[in-house]
């Protein structure tokens, strides 16, 4: 292919966005004549957007089209235009507009982004013709195949799933349809009828009922009621990093993926859900793709190994240290800690890893279906402190269903506990283990069990009902304060926790449906903080978030098929209440969910 070439490392060039080309290993330098113009836009910093494994994926899938020239958006510094990564132009110079999204709270910067551009946020008013000044948003991560309803009347298409199975042909259909005459909604059409994973939702307007509660979407016959999302079955090289900085958020960390998924099916985690069914890629694909690394890099990233098997992680763990290289990873699951892993960590000079009670005790880790006991916590923190930690974290979750005081209380129990078990190996090498636990406000999120549940409560409502409010978030404040006060006194022991009001919102976006679109507009176009856009709009919060629902409720991201059941998410938030924890998925027999070969 001409005019195109993997960017390598070269000299500190004069301007800020030069300097940060100049550090990148593995961009692409492409020729813009010829070619149609795509932008990849990330509604985050350079920081971020560059740590994401499944953006960098889409940069290189896009830049490998002979046809296409791919170039970068972040969201830039107070202040700062708006300009590509690449060679500096603004984004209305593209008349193609890839957006990748990891986060509800990246939705705002999205409306930023493009009102900065001078982009006409509502996808309806936009021209019918597709040009660089009503280009074509086209918008992909997990947002868009977990509730995409939030921002969906700014987006021309969404692609639900994985992007490597329909990238390439999504591309060849847009590629023609713009030489072509037809207008922009005979586009969405074609490719919303053909192309599985591809959702135009203009094309699917929503119904509301005389409450004014969701109540589904109409849609053109031709199309398909829903959407069936794309997921990658097999790979012969793992997926890993494409392009490596030391400006991102993991600094020269090169990525690398065992699989896709989760197979343990937490009812809070809506990856163990929306990516079935789990997938664990063959251990030559994983060596693979761990062997495409540029020679200098010396700091590997694994990335899904919550449901790895200790072999796998031990031949991984083998070809890491022969090859001289460092692991680094944000967290372990306390239940897979093994010898070899424990010597890599020890090599790598590792001070700080994370583990995830999530739950405050056994019951509510029952409830969860986290499925990991005190003793197995307790003997993860002692083997990591004698690997020579000096830094432990512990995630937990407070405002989960059934949650109480007791459970609460048995955490900290949990913590003390942990510090009288590892405080005589820290003083036997001169230095204590910190511990920093840090807790978050839980956020039903759709796809899961616990989509039926309102925020912040314990009980579940009957349908219709709503909580309060006010006092949802100062039960929440009380939890935090419950924990803050135990461990005082405890030397080495720090905790920190999240707003729960900063939380209700993240739940707002995660639950909401199309509505939200005119209140995120007007945060950024009237500055507006988000409760009163919400007012402005005439939108009540406790009926998204704070309300009750039974197995028949309907969901804006109902229009989405993961192939799951619906009465299986049902059953499941049952069996938690019921403190009955359910086996983790086998896809050679399991048929419960109704993804692998129906029910």
């Amino acid at each position: 292919m001409t005019g195109i070439g993997r960017r390598k490392p070269g000299k500190t060039g004069i301007s800020p966005r030069q300097a940060l080309l100049d550090k990148e290993r593995g961009g692409y330098l492409k020729k813009w004549t010829g070619r149609l113009p795509a932008a990849l836009v990330y509604p985050n910093t350079y920081q971020v957007g560059m740590s994401s494994l499944g953006f960098q994926l889409v940069y290189s899938l896009l830049n490998e089209e002979e046809a296409v020239v791919c170039e970068r958006f972040f969201l830039p510094s107070p202040g700062k235009p708006l300009r590509s990564i690449e060679s500096d132009r603004p984004l209305n110079h593209f008349s193609l507009v890839f957006i990748s999204i990891s986060f509800e709270h990246d939705y705002r910067h999205l409306v930023e982004m493009l009102l900065a551009a001078g982009i006409e946020p509502w996808a309806e008013k936009r021209n019918p013709a597709i040009s660089a000044d009503s280009p074509l948003l086209v918008c992909g991560g997990v947002v868009a195949f977990m509730n995409p309803e939030p921002i969906a009347p700014f987006v021309d298409l969404f692609v639900v799933g994985e992007a490597e199975p329909v990238l390439p042909q999504l591309m060849r259909a847009i590629v023609a349809g713009l030489s072509g005459s037809g207008s922009r909604r005979d586009l969405l059409w074609s490719i919303n009828r053909d192309l599985p994973g591809c959702y135009a939702p203009m094309l699917y307007p929503p119904r509301y009922d005389e409450r004014g509660q969701f109540a589904g979407y109409d849609h053109p016959a031709g199309l398909p009621p829903r959407i069936t999302k794309t997921s990658l079955s097999s790979c012969a090289v793992a997926g890993h990093s494409q392009l490596l900085t030391p400006e991102a958020e993991f600094a020269d960390l090169y990525l690398t993926e065992l699989g896709r998924g989760c197979s343990r099916g937490c009812r809070f985690c809506t990856a163990g859900f929306v990516y079935r069914p789990p997938r664990l890629w063959d251990m030559a694909a994983v060596i693979k793709g761990l062997e495409a690394r540029d020679a200098s890099v010396s700091r590997i990233g694994l990335l899904g190994m919550e449901m790895a098997d200790p072999d796998g992680l031990d031949r991984i763990a083998d070809h890491i240290g022969l090859n001289g290289c460092a692991l680094s990873f944000s967290s372990l699951r306390a239940d897979r800690i093994s010898q070899p892993l424990l010597e890599l960590l020890g090599k790598s000079g590792l001070k700080s890893v994370a583990i995830a009670p999530d739950g405050s005790s056994e019951r509510l880790r029952r409830v969860i279906n986290k499925n990991i006991s005190e003793d197995d916590l307790l003997q993860a923190a002692v083997k990591l402190v004698a690997a020579g930690l000096f830094k432990l974290k512990l995630y937990l979750m407070i405002g989960l269903p059934t949650e109480t005081d007791a459970d609460l209380r048995e955490f900290l129990l949990l913590v003390a506990r942990i510090k009288e078990a590892i405080d005589p190996i820290g003083r036997a090498r001169g230095r204590l283990c910190e511990i920093r636990i840090s807790v978050n406000c839980f956020a039903p999120k759709p796809w899961t069990p616990f989509q039926y549940h309102p925020f912040g409560m314990s009980a579940a409502l009957p349908p219709g009902a709503h909580g309060d409010l006010l006092q949802v978030v100062a039960e929440l404040r009380r939890r935090q304060e419950l924990l803050r006060s135990g461990i005082t006194g405890l030397a080495n022991v720090h905790l920190t926790h999240d707003r729960p009001e900063q939380v209700l919102f993240q739940a707002l976006l995660a639950k909401g449906d199309r509505r939200l679109a005119a209140v995120l507009l007007d945060m950024v176009a009237h500055r507006l903080p988000w409760k009163k856009a919400m007012a402005r709009q005439q939108l009540d919060v406790e009926r998204f978030v704070i309300c009750g629902h039974d197995e028949n409720s309907v969901f804006p991201w109902d229009i989405l098929d993961h192939g799951i059941s619906r009465g299986y998410l049902w059953q499941e938030y049952q069996r938690a209440f019921a403190e009955k924890t359910t086996v983790p998925c086998d896809t050679a027999v399991c048929r419960r969910c109704g993804v692998c070969h129906g029910n």
